[in-house]
């Protein structure tokens, strides 16, 4: 991958981020993470609010510098994620059929879809929906690391804390906010990470 051109305005904001909360302490992935999502989200609460362990951040930079694929629960989230292709299979018309059918949600169907094609060792990015996150965790699809920072008041805490509890290398955050951007940033985060180690 060619060397990413960070904006002044980007640089800025780093600049900002920085003088008002102090990551040092954390290890460099982690840090990264956080300073990442914070940049993108300009919430300073993901400094406290975010859940991983640096060896899960490594497991999953590896499986990205290897070509794992990338999965994501909904677009918004593949549209964030810049530097690599992703896969998405909510808009599928067969996840519809399936949701249908089993009588779970088109997110959840979507996971099963992606899996089939994706297999086990895959990077999966979950920004919007629970119900995916519920299903990777019940679907034992071995990931490579799971991002799970769905937003949202039902289901959406809850989610996470399952996927803590699931013993899967994982990020997550502990309160109910979260959404695309965020996931986005934290992939990207490790995709964009020796550009942005300081």
């Amino acid at each position: 991958m060619s060397a990413r051109l960070r904006h002044p305005i980007e640089a800025r904001s780093y600049e900002i981020l920085r003088s008002r909360v102090d990551l040092s302490h954390l290890p460099p992935l982690r840090r990264a993470v956080a300073e990442r999502v914070i940049h993108a989200s300009a919430d300073l609460e993901y400094a406290v609010d975010l859940v991983t362990d640096e060896a899960h951040l490594e497991r999953g930079l590896a499986a990205l510098r290897s070509g794992a694929p990338i999965v994501t629960d909904v677009a918004m989230v593949a549209a964030g994620i810049t530097a690599r292709e992703t896969l998405c299979r909510v808009g599928d018309p067969a996840a519809a059929r399936m949701a249908r059918a089993e009588g779970v949600t088109r997110s959840a169907a979507a996971v099963r879809l992606a899996y089939a094609e994706v297999g086990p060792g895959a990077v999966w990015a979950v920004g919007c929906a629970p119900t995916a996150l519920f299903e990777i965790i019940e679907r034992e699809v071995a990931p490579a690391l799971v991002v799970g920072l769905p937003v949202g008041f039902v289901g959406a805490a809850e989610a996470k804390q399952a996927l803590r509890a699931s013993g899967l290398p994982q990020l997550s955050n502990v309160s109910e906010k979260g959404g695309s951007a965020v996931a986005a940033a934290a992939v990207n985060a490790l995709l964009y990470f020796e550009e942005d180690t300081p």
